[in-house]
């Protein structure tokens, strides 16, 4: 792919997971070519390639939307999670104090943003903490596929408008860290699992009013002023 067809892609699925894309949104090719500068054509080809990701889909006659995940495929997502990021701590051992300091300071970074009341950032931070650990534990190869799950959780939680307190999610969050630096690596396992469980528990069964206008697309696509999206080579 070309530097904007990565960018283009890489900008969706951050904003998926600041949730500022909602499920069922329009992605006008036209409205995303004037914003990122360049030809339709590229813009159809990052979308093919979010398509093949699961994130957008084409609808004859309409164009591309997000994706809007049935509640099967929210549950399959959620499972691949658990059994991906139970593994991951599975396998840990005691971590550096380096890691734990770069952990402790996300979950700072995750507070000041729900202190602040800023949704989009407290979303974004919540969701990237799963893909920050598993990077700082050396699962870098797995660090792509888990960012691509925990974007579609998220979409779930959208459409179902899940009822989980972002106050709760950091409170887990630092649990987890919390056990890892005692070395109580199964006690991590655990509170992970139980973490995405009641995450998903936390879906609701309606979906939002979703539809967007040229104006909605450019605000939700605005790079986030916090840690943007890491790119794992």
């Amino acid at each position: 792919m070309s530097s904007s067809q990565v960018q283009i892609a890489q900008q969706v699925v951050e904003s998926i997971l600041a949730q500022k894309l909602s499920p069922g949104e329009r992605l006008g090719e036209q409205e995303l070519a004037e914003l990122f500068g360049v030809s339709r054509t590229l813009v159809r080809e990052a979308l093919m390639q979010l398509q093949a990701r699961g994130f957008v889909e084409v609808r004859t006659r309409k164009g591309w939307y997000v994706v809007e995940p049935s509640v099967e495929e929210a549950r399959d997502a959620f499972s691949a999670r658990r059994i991906i990021e139970g593994g991951i701590l599975r396998e840990a051992g005691r971590p550096l104090q380096s890691v734990l300091h770069r952990l402790r300071d996300h979950i700072a970074q995750e507070e000041q943003a729900i202190e602040e009341a800023d949704a989009a950032t407290r979303a974004f931070l919540l969701a990237d903490f799963h893909v920050c650990l598993a990077e700082c534990l050396g699962q870098r190869l797995l660090c792509d596929v888990l960012r691509d799950l925990t974007a579609r959780t998220t979409l779930a939680a959208s459409l179902y408008q899940s009822k989980h307190d972002a106050g709760q999610s950091c409170a887990e969050h630092a649990a987890i860290v919390a056990a890892l630096e005692q070395g109580q690596l199964e006690s991590a396992r655990e509170l992970m699992l139980t973490h995405i469980g009641s995450v998903e528990a936390a879906l609701g069964s309606s979906a939002p009013d979703t539809a967007a206008g040229g104006e909605r697309l450019r605000a939700a696509l605005t790079q986030l002023a916090r840690p943007p999206l890491r790119k794992v080579s």
